[in-house]
């Protein structure tokens, strides 16, 4: 994946932190707030997306007024860690809506997931009937968030 990296310079740069606060901003004012044309910016900003360095848009939502406060950090431990049991508990755990992330880590354990519920008990629920079942889980230990201190990159 290091060699997929797509050379960026200041104007690039600058896009991109902005856009990551605000991406519902105009062309004209991007352009304004980089020091280019508008021109120039659309071919930069579609040169961005045209490489995969901008993935899409999307709205950020509040997962509190939604209802969805509690955040748990899973240590999950398999089984069994052959290739077809990585792609097995990876196909399954895309399909587990309160996993908000999972990432395979070099670890003493296999994989860390964040996983958001409304509160303890729908988590537990998540945890017995989801997770757990998940393909080659032979273990779990479970973190829980107090607060938030920096959640978006």
């Amino acid at each position: 994946m290091a060699n997929d990296r797509i050379p960026i310079d200041r104007f690039d740069e600058a896009i991109l932190r902005i856009l990551s606060t605000d991406g519902r901003i105009s062309a004209t004012e991007l352009a304004r707030r980089i020091g280019l044309s508008k021109s120039p910016t659309q071919a930069r900003l579609k040169r961005l997306e045209e490489t995969g360095i901008i993935t899409g848009y999307r709205a950020l939502l509040d997962p509190i007024r939604m209802g969805q406060a509690h955040v748990a950090f899973v240590e999950v431990k398999l089984s069994d860690t052959r290739e077809a049991a990585l792609q097995a508990f990876n196909r399954a755990v895309l399909a587990v809506p309160e996993v908000e992330q999972c990432h395979m880590i070099a670890s003493r354990f296999d994989y860390l997931l964040k996983v958001r519920t409304g509160d303890i008990q729908e988590y537990r629920r998540v945890l017995a009937e989801r997770i757990s079942a998940l393909p080659h889980v032979a273990s779990t230990s479970t973190y829980v968030a107090m607060e938030a201190i920096k959640e978006f990159t």
